[in-house]
């Protein structure tokens, strides 16, 4: 059933949200708090995410309980349920609204008249990251919504006092398409949640309407052949970035100046802007950093604001972030899931004067493991010690047959193990002095680096 999300929030009353420790609820969470609204949750484990929450007076409940729906006006629920929650079951037996996540949102985006979703298989993130920084630093005083931490903001949202918001747009399961973008930035479109969508055609499919979607205009990459062939026959105004020579925003002198770390000059239809230097590591992120300046220009920042912004970016939270060290050697944390992302990681560590470079992956969900299994392997491979743990199932069942053995069987000398405390053990074990470990995947891997830390340290 499909609600009126303004008229329920003018009658008020407790907003119920299930997955409250979700980074992708976290933010909007602020966001209505900040607006005055009663807010509680639930979520099945204690994160870092719960405890900000319950520093803003929020009762976060730890485990779904029935109970804990009584008394709510509407529940606010992740994607990541399963359809049995006892929580959303309580709830359609109360006659309690409940708002899929995705909806509410898509509603907050109506709340600005300058929204900018910044959508892409890769970089959503620390593009997001990279544009909010641009827009604080230049005074524009956006509002915002990450799927990572931001220092500078000290959260994964903020709430700004004007028309600008910032946000990550996701494809799965149509997310971006509850959205009402003013700018709907495009980094690139490649083959993953193949669950949901089947084939990279129909996700193309997804972004060509997300891109029609806006009212103001389009910002995608020109060097990226699937958002060219998606966007054939967009409708909306499209401002193309990248390397191409036909770019409005054209990159140029892209080149390293230490190690992985790069600085490129940008141009504007010819007119010069001068150079950017990132202090961020990897050639992806030119691309990533010239999608946040162009869409920063086109409100208004000029290119010695743009500049400032992208020099303070120091990095996301769980964005190939540097943990600590023991014992000489180095532990990162970084959230790359897709082969891709594994592989254009890698190659930035392998750059950056390490003896060696100990990939510690946690493959996330049965269907991604299964159906990208080769190219996963081949991503791995680049790493010169692969360890792994057993597959995080998150929302799926495994009706796949598969395990981080099949994984195992085709990345040579790579080991795996069902716990973080025998991950921790082992490269307690290996790890040398110059050793950086380097642990991936978007499930709770990041708690497998800290236990690390932990005990090395002892």
């Amino acid at each position: 059933m499909e609600y009126d999300i303004a008229k329920l929030l003018e009658k008020g009353g407790r907003i119920h949200f299930v997955g409250i420790g979700g980074s992708g609820m976290f933010p909007i969470v602020q966001i209505l708090h900040s607006l005055g609204h009663e807010i509680s949750g639930s979520d099945v484990n204690e994160s870092a995410i719960v405890g900000y929450e319950r520093g803003m007076g929020i009762d976060v409940c730890i485990g779904h309980k029935a109970e804990n729906v009584d008394g709510a006006s509407m529940l606010v629920v992740t994607a990541a349920l399963f359809s049995d929650n006892v929580e959303v079951a309580r709830a359609e037996e109360l006659g309690i609204p409940v708002i899929p996540r995705a909806d509410m949102f898509g509603y907050i985006t109506t709340l600005y008249s300058n929204s900018m979703c910044v959508s892409g298989t890769h970089g959503k993130t620390t593009t997001t990251c990279m544009l909010t920084s641009i827009l604080v630093k230049a005074g524009l005083d956006p509002s915002a919504l990450i799927g990572g931490k931001l220092p500078l903001i000290g959260g994964y949202g903020r709430v700004g006092d004007s028309d600008n918001f910032v946000c990550e747009a996701c494809e799965f399961k149509d997310t971006f398409l509850h959205l009402s973008p003013s700018w709907s930035i495009i980094l690139n479109i490649d083959d993953d949640h193949l669950d949901y969508f089947g084939t990279i055609e129909n996700s193309m499919k997804s972004f060509l309407k997300f891109a029609d979607n806006a009212s103001a205009g389009v910002i995608a990459n020109l060097d990226d052949a699937n958002t060219v062939t998606a966007l054939r026959d967009c409708t909306s105004p499209i401002i193309w970035f990248g390397e191409d020579e036909k770019a409005d925003y054209r990159i140029t002198e892209a080149e390293a100046y230490d190690r992985a770390f790069y600085s490129f000059r940008l141009s504007h239809h010819g007119t010069d802007l001068g150079t950017f230097v990132l202090r961020v590591p990897g050639k992806q992120n030119v691309f990533n950093a010239a999608a946040a300046i162009a869409a920063a220009t086109e409100v208004g920042v000029t290119p010695d604001q743009a500049r400032e912004g992208l020099e303070s970016f120091r990095g996301a939270g769980r964005r190939f972030e540097i943990l600590g060290e023991f014992n000489g050697v180095t532990v990162a944390d970084d959230y790359g899931h897709h082969p891709k992302e594994l592989s254009v990681t890698l190659d930035a560590a392998l750059k950056m004067g390490y003896d060696r470079v100990i990939a510690v992956f946690q493959p996330f969900t049965f269907s991604r493991t299964k159906l990208l299994l080769e190219d996963f392997g081949e991503a791995l491979k680049k790493a010169d010690v692969v360890v792994m743990t057993a597959i995080m199932g998150s929302r799926e069942i495994n009706t796949y047959g598969i395990s981080t053995q099949d994984l195992a069987d085709i990345i040579p000398g790579s080991v795996w193990f069902e716990t973080f405390e025998e991950v921790r053990d082992h490269i307690l074990e290996i790890a040398k002095p110059g050793d950086l470990v380097l642990t991936m995947g978007c499930g709770d891997i990041y708690k497998c680096a800290n236990m690390i830390l932990k005990k090395g340290n002892e």
